[in-house]
């Protein structure tokens, strides 16, 4: 019996002794270096790819502004401050003929930036133009912040520039760019 106590006790004590150099080497921690690498990054995209339709079937629609709002039309992701630009990548839209007889000066459409989406900054109205315009200026980084855009065409420009031109679908691509300020 004394031989099984003597043996326990061992144990034991090789126990505590295993545990108190456990304890010990807790002591001196090792240490991993973590690094985060960060990059400029700009990125726009057109969250809406419905195409903006302007239609004009009756005396009517000649008469009266027409406007169409879409909400979240583009996302800017930007690890900067950062402006939007638009153009129009012609002078004219054209009919869909592709017969450049019949001719609409971008002129027409005005863009307006609108309240409503995640982006901020000073929102503009702009004539189309094929050369670059200022949309939004001053916007703040962030991710996927989002513009609500309004295009319009007014009934001055409807009676002026669209009325006589032959039945057709007139069409131009807009264009939007993100420069980081």
């Amino acid at each position: 019996m004394k031989k099984q106590i003597i043996i326990a006790t061992l144990a034991l004590g090789a126990f505590v002794f295993g545990i108190n150099n456990a304890q010990a080497q807790d002591s001196n921690p090792v240490s991993t270096t973590v690094n985060i690498q960060l990059a400029d990054v700009i990125c726009i995209d057109a969250i809406s790819s419905e195409a903006v339709n302007f239609s004009y079937t009756t005396s009517q629609d000649y008469n009266n502004y027409q406007e169409h709002t879409i909400a979240s039309n583009l996302s800017v992701t930007s690890s900067k401050g950062f402006n939007i630009n638009v153009r129009a990548e012609g002078n004219h839209f054209e009919d869909s003929n592709n017969s450049n007889r019949y001719k609409i000066p971008v002129e027409v459409l005005k863009i307006t930036a609108v309240t409503g989406g995640t982006m901020n900054g000073t929102f503009k109205e702009i004539q189309l133009a094929r050369n670059s315009k200022t949309l939004v200026e001053g916007a703040e980084h962030g991710a996927q912040r989002t513009l609500n855009i309004k295009y319009s065409i007014s009934e001055t420009d409807a009676k002026e520039k669209l009325l006589g031109l032959p039945a057709n679908t007139y069409t131009q691509k807009v264009k939007y760019t993100a420069t980081a300020i």
